[in-house]
Formats: C-alpha cells, structure tokens, sequence
C-alpha cells in the first residue's frame, strides 16, 4: 500500500516499503501465489494487462515525489526482489529520491523472524531514513 499511496499524494514528508509489490503483471508470474493472489486482489489475469498495470505502482511512478527507502529480502518468494528492483530503478531514472537496501539470507518474513542482525539493520535503516526526513 505504500507504493501506491506515494503515487497518489504528496502529502507524507518521507515513506518506506518493504516487501511490496511494484508491478502486477510481473508479480502474476513470479510469486508463489502471484496467479490467485492477484485474481483474488484484482479480479484480472494475464488477459487483462491494462486492469492489472492500472492497479500497479509502478505506472503511478512519475507522481512519486515522497522520497522512499525501499527494503526487500533476496530470497522473498511471497513478494519477488525483482518487484523492488523495477520500482528502485523506475525512480532513480525520473531523477526521484530513493535508497534501496537489499536483505541478504532474508524472506518474507525478515520483520518477524529473520536473522536477529538483519532484523536490527532493517529497524536501524528505518529510523535513519526518517531521521534525516522528518
């Protein structure tokens, strides 16, 4: 939800994602439950592109103005890395104020049971984004 709320207002001084998805279209193909999970979210499948891409942050890119940390797991299959690498390099091309940071050894689940140093570097990185935002 995040993604899609900085695509949508300006009105938050700074905003982090974690484990999101990006792009509808690739995410029906890449995650463990991307084909019902985004029948059931969006009621579309791979026949309807443009339904699919109308709900996707990343079409909604240009209006991101809200500087964003992005923080994603390598090994989420829930919630593919390749959705945070799309949304990561969108921004960066339109000149927009991002950082993404990479868990390594890391899932979907990194927040509430991963490695106790990775959980500790995401908290860390959290308060410091917002730190120098707020």
């Amino acid at each position: 939800m995040t993604n899609w709320i900085v695509g949508h207002t300006d009105r938050f001084k700074a905003a982090v994602t974690q484990r999101s998805i990006s792009n509808w279209i690739s995410f029906y193909g890449v995650s463990d439950i991307g084909y019902y999970f985004t029948e059931w979210q969006i009621q579309a499948d791979l026949s309807e592109l443009d339904t699919l891409w109308r709900h996707s942050p990343l079409a909604y890119v240009d209006k991101m103005n809200t500087p964003l940390l992005i923080l994603h797991s390598e090994k989420d299959y829930r919630c593919p890395i390749e959705q945070a690498e799309q949304l990561f390099i969108a921004l960066k091309r339109q000149g927009k104020e991002t950082k993404f940071i990479r868990f390594p050894e890391s899932n979907h689940e990194l927040s509430r049971s991963g490695k106790p140093n990775l959980r500790l570097a995401r908290l860390g990185s959290i308060v410091d984004w917002f730190k120098s935002h707020l």
